[in-house]
């Protein structure tokens, strides 16, 4: 493991997580994959051993370690084949939870985020729209204030977690007619009036509940809103950064396996009377996609260095996403071609990862929002701050 990012216990971290995650976790993988459900025991486990905790604070059970326990804990997920237990997993702690620690009182850390990094409650975040998408400004959910509390109409889609968590982090317009700097965000309880969840049905991420949820006049205390009001579009954009390169690390980590996987396939199927990785055309083929796996993972590391040391580098998870999502998708192509016929089988791992994979360029910001994005730092010189 490269020393230059990760100390000994960093790599004893990683071996512990590895052997948690095969014994209390692979068996039960095709279950949930055919299920489409994720049993409730096994984030209980997650918290008791400290793994929702990782980057949280110690005063609400968290152990307060830097982003590469974070890269590690993605990195090894993505190793047991299930994009959808990952991004359940990912979805509650750095999506939902992010929001409770930067925009959340005290009440709400010792209510919500608390009993999150416990494994006692699991959080989704809310922000995509039937009608949005990736326009986060262009939401039309509104929270409207009535005396002590807000009342919440509209839908979200698309939202991990979104049939069985415990609550809800909802990003609303609170002042409509501000546009986006008029956007605040509530953390919601699950069996609050007026909420409906539709679980949706996915190409892949199967073991995750997917949803679209309705808000008919849901009543929310006026003390469940996190930070100020109106100025949730700021928060969602500040972390943007960390959920993008999330998705970045997510990828380069399943190109990794799907590599190292078709490489000892190859080293032992024979064909002509040598193993398919003496022929010149795959292990050529086969360098040409480890080196791009290599280059994104190597990039990440940085910016996640450079994410770890408080620096804004949205520009920089913009790109991770971008280009890794997009070179997941081009290596597990290829990957499941090095297994010829048995790379089209189920009882194979290709065929689960090239469905998984191909969320990626998708979720959290399309490759085409995020060219654009760049393209208004980079061409239009464009400039985004941290939110104050």
């Amino acid at each position: 493991m490269n020393s230059m990012y990760f100390t000994e216990e960093h790599n004893l971290f990683r071996e512990s997580l590895a052997d948690f995650l095969k014994k209390e976790v692979v068996p039960h993988i095709d279950n949930w994959e055919k299920s489409g459900t994720i049993d409730r025991f096994i984030w209980k486990k997650f918290g008791d051993m400290g793994f929702f905790g990782i980057n949280y604070p110690e005063a609400y059970g968290g152990l307060n370690l830097d982003l590469f326990y974070t890269i590690i804990l993605q990195e090894e997920l993505q190793k047991i084949n299930s994009g959808g237990f990952a991004a359940a997993i990912w979805a509650h702690v750095y999506l939902a939870m992010t929001h409770l620690n930067a925009e959340g009182d005290e009440t709400i850390k010792e209510n919500y985020l608390a009993p999150s990094i416990a494994g006692d409650k699991i959080g989704c975040l809310c922000i995509s729209e039937p009608s949005g998408g990736s326009d986060v400004a262009g939401m039309r959910t509104t929270a409207v204030k009535s005396g002590d509390h807000y009342v919440v109409n509209g839908s979200k889609t698309f939202i991990t977690n979104g049939v069985y968590s415990d609550y809800l982090v909802v990003a609303a317009k609170t002042s409509p007619e501000l546009g986006n700097k008029g956007m605040s965000i509530f953390v919601v309880d699950r069996d609050t009036a007026g909420i409906s969840a539709t679980k949706l049905d996915k190409l892949g991420w199967r073991a995750s509940d997917t949803a679209e949820i309705a808000f008919d006049n849901v009543k929310i205390p006026v003390s469940n809103l996190l930070g100020e009001e109106n100025q949730g579009f700021g928060y969602i954009m500040q972390h943007f950064s960390l959920e993008r390169l999330v998705m970045g690390v997510n990828a380069h980590a399943r190109a990794e396996y799907a590599l190292e996987y078709a490489l000892n396939y190859m080293s032992e199927r024979t064909a002509f009377g040598n193993s398919l990785d003496k022929y010149q055309a795959l292990r050529h083929k086969f360098v040409d996609l480890y080196s791009d796996m290599e280059i994104c993972k190597q990039f990440n590391y940085s910016v996640a260095y450079r994410l770890n040391r408080g620096q804004y580098v949205v520009k920089e998870a913009s790109i991770s996403k971008l280009k890794s999502t997009k070179m997941a998708d081009e290596v597990i192509y290829e990957c499941l071609q090095f297994l010829g016929g048995y790379g089209y089988m189920e009882d194979y791992p290709m065929a689960r990862l090239l469905r998984d994979s191909r969320l990626g360029p998708i979720g959290g910001g399309t490759s085409e929002i995020l060219r654009e994005i760049l393209s208004k730092m980079i061409i239009d010189k464009k400039s985004y701050k941290p939110a104050t």
